[in-house]
């Protein structure tokens, strides 16, 4: 393809790209709203989120390994026509039941978007041009992440919208973008006759991670995290994942090839992914209720003081993949970004409910900068170090791991979140407040009398506060990963140009 046809093509898959991210954080604003009106209970605020987080998570390695095996393209229309289904559904869902639904057709949407989006930029882009585009790539998946929230919040404070065009926002931008790969991406079929998809591995890894996704957002609020019921879950998800590892270095072809894992630069970007997944989805998803909350701000306004976030990401993602480009050197990149994400997150825990506006900026900004520097040159790692026959397999292992990371990260700070908020509330109003749901129920601040409005407000920016801190030493273990990790020269040739000398030097033809 010409660079001229590249540009137009990543057009797409960036338009995609956006509208899946959006979808798992452009609720979150809403969720108040979207919860009363259809007279939702206090534990379906996180599933809303972390159903479409875990769908898409635990996809992500199917998608990966189909587009290995078959047209990139179709599979990538195919998700994004998923994604607009989810959507729909969504938007005229009448109960939390159907929602939530919806929400997880989204996320297997989402996550087939969110890792094809990525291998296919790997097949047609050669690592040493690839910093400038992943750059972009990691700008378009903060912006949505953060920008999300401040959409949502503008859609229920309009009146003639409201929260259902939370979902329906998204439809005509997919349609777009399916319209648009449809013209302009142009890829070679790599599909191989006789190949079959290891499904049990697939069902089995999916079982596995749902297990302790579900035991993470429910431990600490429905059962103790110490409990028979965490022993079922944890037993249970752990002995699914211990199947699917022997099913798969059994199958002869693997969702998840476990040689990857034997890569050195591969197994350290997986794990500093997951850790970039805890720190930026765990922290900034319960930021807009800090925000609504400790600082008694409207939906719009908490979306609208994302935006440093959203500025220091784009600006740091951006910057650093033309640096890469230009120079051909990385590492430095993912070790100042580790350093600077915990950074963020140490001074976060340092905010409370009388912080002003202008030094959150400050904070938010410098998280927003090191994630950004982190996110997609990790990617840009591993892709650069596999064969590109396992270009699918690697790229979708690492997306698979850094949302399993971001959905973790929000159910069990969730968790962390709803303890330390009851305990407040027990100790501020008394056990028999707390007992009575008065630490369960996200308060309606707009209805308080003043006395307990600032209470309230302080028990909120104390326990968000704590969050970060909580968050601050696993971001600090991002850097000692990406510290390990062996910078290795970027190579000039695009996946399809290796995968075909590849071939010609095993002599296996290309189909």
């Amino acid at each position: 393809m010409a660079r001229r046809e590249v540009v137009q093509a990543l057009s797409g898959l960036m338009l995609g790209m956006f509208v899946a991210i959006l979808a798992s954080t452009v609720v979150s604003n809403a969720l108040p709203r979207i919860i009363a009106d259809l007279n939702g209970s206090q534990s379906v605020y996180t599933w809303i989120v972390t159903t479409e987080l875990l769908a898409m998570t635990a996809t992500v390695p199917l998608w990966g390994k189909l587009a290995d095996l078959y047209n990139k393209k179709l599979l990538i229309q195919i998700s994004l026509l998923l994604f607009v289904a989810g959507s729909l559904i969504a938007g005229f869902t009448p109960d939390v039941g159907v929602l939530i639904v919806s929400r997880v057709v989204q996320g297997v949407g989402a996550g087939g978007m969110t890792a094809l989006a990525t291998i296919v930029l790997a097949a047609i882009i050669p690592p040493r041009e690839m910093g400038r585009y992943s750059g972009m790539f990691g700008a378009v998946f903060g912006v949505a992440t953060i920008a999300g929230p401040l959409i949502g919040g503008v859609m229920v404070d309009t009146s003639w919208l409201g929260w259902r065009w939370c979902f329906f926002i998204g439809v005509p931008f997919s349609v777009a973008a399916i319209a648009l790969l449809q013209k302009t991406l142009h890829l070679p079929s790599v599909r191989r006759p006789g190949v079959k998809i290891d499904w049990l591995g697939a069902f089995l890894i999916t079982a596995g991670v749902s297990t302790l996704l579900i035991w993470s957002t429910l431990a600490g609020q429905h059962f103790d995290w110490a409990s028979w019921q965490t022993a079922a879950f944890v037993a249970g998800g752990l002995v699914l994942l211990a199947l699917a590892v022997w099913v798969e270095s059994r199958a002869e072809e693997p969702i998840i090839p476990l040689g990857i894992f034997r890569n050195r630069t591969v197994t350290l970007s997986i794990v500093a992914s997951v850790l970039v997944g805890v720190a930026m989805f765990g922290g900034t998803v319960f930021l807009s209720q800090y925000f609504q909350v400790a600082l008694g701000k409207s939906p719009t306004v908490a979306g609208l003081m994302s935006l440093p976030m959203i500025f220091g990401l784009l600006v740091s993602s951006v910057v650093a993949g033309a640096l890469i480009t230009k120079t051909g050197r990385w590492k430095r990149y993912l070790v100042l970004g580790a350093i600077v994400m915990t950074g963020g997150m140490l001074l976060l825990s340092t905010i409370g409910a009388d912080t002003s506006v202008l030094v959150i900026s400050v904070h938010m900004a410098v998280l927003g900068v090191g994630v950004g520097m982190l996110m997609q040159n990790l990617v840009l790692a591993a892709q650069n170090d596999v064969p590109a026959a396992e270009l699918g397999a690697a790229t979708s292992t690492l997306t698979f791991f850094r949302s399993m990371g971001g959905a973790i990260g929000v159910s069990a700070l969730g968790a962390v979140l709803a303890n330390k908020v009851s305990s407040l509330f027990a100790e501020r109003f008394g056990a028999a407040a707390a007992a009575g749901g008065g630490g369960q129920e996200v308060p309606d601040v707009s209805q308080l009398p003043p006395q307990v409005l600032d209470v309230v407000k302080d028990i909120y920016g104390t326990a968000t506060a704590e969050l970060f801190l909580i968050g601050a030493p696993i971001a600090f273990l991002a850097v000692i990963a990406v510290l390990f990790i062996k910078e290795k020269p970027l190579s000039d040739l695009s996946g399809d140009e290796r995968r075909a000398q590849e071939a010609a030097a095993t002599g296996v033809p290309l189909h």
